[in-house]
């Protein structure tokens, strides 16, 4: 038989499968809005519901398992979330300056606006324009005031945008 089909350790492979690293860069804090905790926090309740039902569930033993599986790695992620989390508050008004947490609405030369909400890594949520406070976009816009204008780098290209509004929710 070829080397190639052997597997070189004959440890057994981990039963809880990959891993899920976290999306922080090293040694970033783990910043997290007050309502993104208590989210956290009611999908660790739910899951753990979720889990002790996939365990007693009757069916095939092997998808039963992978299921437990499933909600042991995204509990013990969750876990460590929020061991690690750092709530940060809103600041007082007034929010003249973007800071974690805020909602930025900004204009570009074309006159169009977006908002973007800086947000921790475990709460991003794209499809609701809440971006990570690492990503680039909210690192261009963190403390710069309103009415300033961020260069940044598109994809399609570099644009001018200007800070119409900064609120918290």
């Amino acid at each position: 038989m070829s080397k190639a089909f052997t597997r070189e350790d004959d440890s057994p492979e981990s039963p809880e499968g990959p891993r899920r690293v976290s999306p922080l860069p090293p040694g970033a804090k783990n910043y997290v809005t007050p309502g993104g905790l208590e989210r956290m926090r009611a999908e660790l309740e739910r899951l753990q519901r979720e889990r002790s039902q996939a365990a007693g569930a009757d069916g095939e033993p092997e998808s039963a398992r992978r299921a437990v599986q499933s909600f042991e790695q995204r509990l013990a992620y969750l876990h460590e979330s929020l061991r690690t989390a750092e709530v940060v508050a809103p600041p007082p008004p007034p929010h003249e300056e973007v800071r974690f947490g805020a909602t930025v609405r900004v204009r570009d030369r074309k006159g169009v606006e977006t908002g973007y909400r800086l947000v921790g890594v475990d709460e991003t949520d794209l499809d609701r324009d809440w971006v990570s406070w690492c990503s680039p976009i909210a690192r261009a816009l963190l403390r710069r005031r309103l009415g300033e204008k961020v260069r940044f780098r598109f994809p399609a290209g570099e644009e001018e945008l200007e800070i119409v509004a900064i609120s918290f929710d």
